[in-house]
């Protein structure tokens, strides 16, 4: 893989990255954006860099426009005109100011192609070039996809955390505070209103975009976070009666949204109601994204999240659950943790000498461990004897202590707690859909691995400590952010649109903890072994 290194405002970086992109759009993903207001089009001139070392390319026809003659020859370009291909060494001369909104790092699977239904959609008249907004409200995380409506056209991805984590990290502490407080309450949806307003106000001023062409904005998300946005019915949701039930969690009038948006006034608002209990829209927009029901089978699909959602396909039955994985697959509340972003640890590979060797995502200094990053060391950890399936670590140890890119880091008792609940919930609800569906995990043809922690995830490091089914290799699929992708598909077509209806009226739901054999089934997942699946009947 070849390395882009960058040296902004006196330091120097080392950037592994995969050819194709531009500069502009390497850099979005990173810590060290360059400043730009034209979507990358060459349009505004202000994304200069000065090349140090490497083959750019010739300067294009726009450099030439924005640049005079000394300043190329002095090696200086725009970062959105360059698609490097080997290493490469520059200088940004114009750094972008710093934002709580970047482009996801498999924005790259959003940008390809989406079914799309041409004219199935009302525009209103007199907006040239109409756009959606698609809107993944996650737990830990906001994702935004911007599309042009009348082409279908992909335009921009933005990626941020959710606001109201100041309220929890999980989904039961937010419904409980949401519940016990009305300011609470009213809070925790006026913060997502206004991250969402910041995204779109991101993209506007750095893509060079009127948001008053946006005329559809298109929302997923699990039912607790799209409770929380409406102001409806969160308190169902803590009691258990209701964990079956459909909850009315739409929001009755959305004009407000759109003012406060400062998109076209004549807006739609689409917020795609979930399915039931804990089971929200992000996983039906996830199998309409995957054709889930369409491929091989048995299917097993997995969004992993703080609201872990799972879904079997028998080939004649679908079935779906809810478990309740907290926060430790987004690294939330683990010492060393940090989200799958520039400068996490997303790999650890064990050496021919018995060291680790540390990958950092868009970085060469890592600031954490993201989800997939922790699976791989308490992986190596285990396999090297210096942990044990119980989660102890060898010896008497308190925790591990390791450095990646010049960080000193540190694995404790309670990190490895943490991840030991949440791949012991995942383990009840796989056992739990095969009792339900007569399907064993060794006829499972097709296994959906979706949620940014899935994007990276190394298959064999979650076989090993029992995350994920004893399945080859091939038949997983690390499928990134489906309930986005899922999401965008909707907005674009009817068809898409269709579809997540029939899953919605064939969808069985299980609710795991009616069922006997539970506290059994989840104290023998708690083992750091392979998955043994559990009969809970």
């Amino acid at each position: 893989m070849p390395e882009l290194v960058v040296r902004v405002n006196g330091a120097t970086h080392s950037i592994p990255y995969e050819p194709g992109l531009s500069l502009r759009d390497i850099l979005d993903a990173t810590n060290y954006r360059v400043r730009s207001a034209c979507h990358g089009i060459g349009a505004c001139g202000l994304c200069r860099v000065r090349v140090i070392a490497g083959e750019a390319g010739e300067p294009t026809r726009n450099e030439r426009l924005h640049l005079l003659p000394a300043l190329l020859s002095q090696g200086v370009r725009l970062a959105c005109q360059i698609r490097p291909a080997q290493d490469l060494q520059v200088e940004i001369l114009n750094p972008a100011p710093p934002s709580n909104w970047k482009s996801p790092p498999d924005a790259a699977l959003l940008q390809g192609a989406h079914e799309r239904a041409a004219g199935d959609r009302w525009l209103p008249p007199g907006v040239k070039h109409p756009c959606g907004i698609a809107v993944d409200l996650g737990t830990t995380n906001l994702c935004l996809s911007l599309f042009d409506l009348a082409k279908g056209k992909w335009l921009a991805d933005r990626w941020g955390r959710n606001p109201q984590q100041r309220f929890g990290a999980d989904v039961l502490t937010r419904l409980a505070a949401a519940t016990g407080s009305g300011d609470a309450a009213r809070e925790m949806s006026r913060l997502v209103m206004a991250a969402i307003g910041e995204a779109l106000l991101d993209i506007a001023t750095r893509e060079g975009f009127d948001p008053r062409r946006v005329v559809n904005v298109t929302l997923v998300g699990n039912t607790a976070m799209l409770a929380l946005l409406s102001g409806r019915n969160a308190e169902l949701l803590l009691r258990p009666e209701n964990w079956e039930r459909p909850v009315d969690c739409l929001p009755r009038d959305t004009s407000g949204w759109v003012q406060e948006w400062a998109i076209n006034p004549a807006a739609g608002v689409d917020v795609i109601a979930p399915l039931a209990g804990f089971v929200g829209s992000d996983l039906l927009a996830g199998l309409v994204a995957t054709r889930f029901v369409e491929g091989a089978a048995p299917a097993l699909f997995i969004d992993f999240g703080t609201n872990s959602e799972i879904a079997l396909w028998s080939g004649e039955e679908l079935w779906v659950t809810a478990a309740a994985g907290g926060p430790a697959f987004e690294s939330s509340g683990i010492g060393c943790g940090m989200p799958a972003e520039a400068g996490a640890v997303f790999r650890v590979e064990a050496q021919a000498d018995g060291e680790l060797n540390y990958r950092i995502l868009g970085d060469d200094r890592a600031r954490g461990v993201c989800g997939s990053g922790l699976v791989d060391l308490i992986a190596r950890l285990l396999e090297s004897g210096r942990l044990q399936p119980t989660g102890r670590f060898a010896g008497g140890a308190a925790s591990f202590a390791f450095r990646a890119g010049g960080t000193g880091l540190a694995l404790d008792k309670n990190d490895v707690d943490l991840m030991q609940q949440a791949k012991a919930a995942i383990g009840v609800g796989i056992g739990a859909l095969c009792a339900s569906a007569g399907v064993s995990t060794k006829a499972l043809r097709r296994v959906c691995v979706a949620g940014a922690f899935g994007r990276y995830l190394d298959v064999a490091s979650a076989q090993t400590i029992g995350l994920l089914p004893m399945v080859p290799p091939e038949t997983v699929e690390l499928a990134g952010n489906t309930a986005l992708a899922g999401c965008c598909d909707v907005m674009l077509s009817s068809r898409a649109a269709d579809r997540l209806g029939e899953l919605r009226s064939r969808a069985r739901l299980l609710n795991l903890a009616r069922h006997p054999g539970f506290a059994e089934a989840f104290l023998e997942n708690l083992y750091l072994q392979p998955l043994r699946v559990v009969n809970l009947g």
